[in-house]
């Protein structure tokens, strides 16, 4: 009897433990689920447009710049990102897309209708043209955009996109999200104990970032909640990326930078490599690691991407003024183009790296530089 009575205080013991254990993780849950809460039921408006409603945000002042989130996201997924841009002097528009947050869902909610809500929303905005940045499974539909709209396509940004390439295999994490989305504290479980699976990045990667990427990185894996919210939207996107199709994206002449990195374990960057190969003139920016949240590089890949849509909107502003009175430049006339006059981004700052020319626009249309890094075509 001794013996017994020992083995059950121990007993009662550990499961006290476990029940303070679940006690102050529920407690947890409740208070990151309130702060999500909180985060989206403010600094959005919905636009009612032709395309149904769409949710938005607008941060900055300057040139437009659509900034279309990934998976899991809404608007609020990325308003860090177009803060960092709106600093450096744009007007950054943040969609919530189909069946995320205050975006209802559509029965054809395909890359190409997500295109067209895109343009709805700047009809509404009374945007005439902007530069897009998709990132992740917003890559496919900024493309189409891209090759449904180029008028308005002033820039192309994709990072680490979900695009297709030949031989591309669904990631199985895919799965795992798909069995977890329809419970908020069940994906608060898996972003606790699993983020760097369901964020696509390597965890030795997160271990050796600095305090500032690893704070970066524990916002990301919380910022679906709720996924609720997000559900359909999320849903959606596992069955784009997928069945990833081939565009026509040869037919695409905004200038164009591809960013992502080797490692994502989400398989960006084969389809990163095949879409800057076969957009022309595209620039390809292979980062040696970071994984789908690109950790270690987020300096690196902001100062890209602003550096890149500054020196477009000059060369723009100069394209400009040249239709009005002459006056003195960073695109000159040469006569050798037989009097028309060349635009460049490197002459406008971009790129930083000056082995890589920078894209010419002429009368006919656009020329751009070889591209960084990118593979020789198979």
């Amino acid at each position: 009897m001794g013996a017994v009575r020992p083995r059950k205080v121990i007993l009662l013991v550990v499961l006290g433990a476990l029940a303070v254990g679940a006690a102050l993780a529920y407690a947890r849950y409740r208070r990151d689920l309130a702060d999500a809460l909180l985060r989206i039921a403010t600094g959005s408006e919905v636009a009612q447009t032709p395309c149904g409603p769409v949710e938005y945000a607008v941060v900055g002042e300057g040139p437009a710049v659509l900034l279309v989130h990934g998976a899991g996201g809404g608007f609020d997924q990325t308003l860090d990102a177009a803060r960092e841009l709106a600093a450096s002097g744009f007007r950054v528009i943040v969609p919530s897309r189909f069946g995320y947050l205050r975006t209802p869902q559509r029965s054809d909610a395909t890359p190409a209708a997500q295109a067209d809500a895109h343009a709805c929303l700047l009809d509404a905005l009374r945007v005439p043209r902007a530069a897009v940045i998709g990132v992740s499974a917003g890559a496919p539909s900024s493309l189409q955009f891209a090759l449904r709209y180029p008028q308005r396509c002033t820039g192309l940004v994709l990072l680490v996109p979900m695009a297709y390439s030949p031989g591309f295999r669904p990631s199985p994490r895919a799965r795992l999200i798909e069995e977890t989305i329809g419970s908020d504290f069940a994906y608060w479980l898996l972003a606790r104990g699993a983020a760097s699976t369901i964020m696509g990045t390597p965890a030795g990667v997160v271990a050796r970032a600095d305090d500032a990427e690893k704070a970066r990185f524990a916002r990301y894996a919380l910022q679906p909640l709720p996924v609720s919210e997000r559900r359909e939207g999320l849903l959606n996107d596992l069955t784009v990326v997928s069945n990833l199709q081939p565009y026509e994206i040869e037919r695409i002449g905004a200038p164009t930078l591809v960013i992502s990195a080797r490692d994502d374990l989400w398989g960006s960057y084969q389809g990163a490599i095949y879409t800057a190969q076969h957009i022309p003139g595209a620039r390809f920016v292979a980062l040696p690691d970071g994984g789908h949240l690109w950790i270690g590089h987020h300096r690196e890949v902001m100062g890209e991407t602003a550096a890149f849509l500054t020196a477009n909107a000059r060369c723009r502003a100069a394209r400009k003024r040249r239709r009005g009175p002459r006056s003195p430049g960073r695109c000159r006339s040469k006569a050798r183009s037989g009097g028309r006059r060349r635009c460049s981004l490197r002459r406008s700052g971009w790129p930083a790296r000056p082995s890589d020319r920078g894209c010419r626009r002429r009368s006919g249309g656009v020329r751009r530089g070889r591209k960084h890094e990118a593979q020789p075509r198979p």
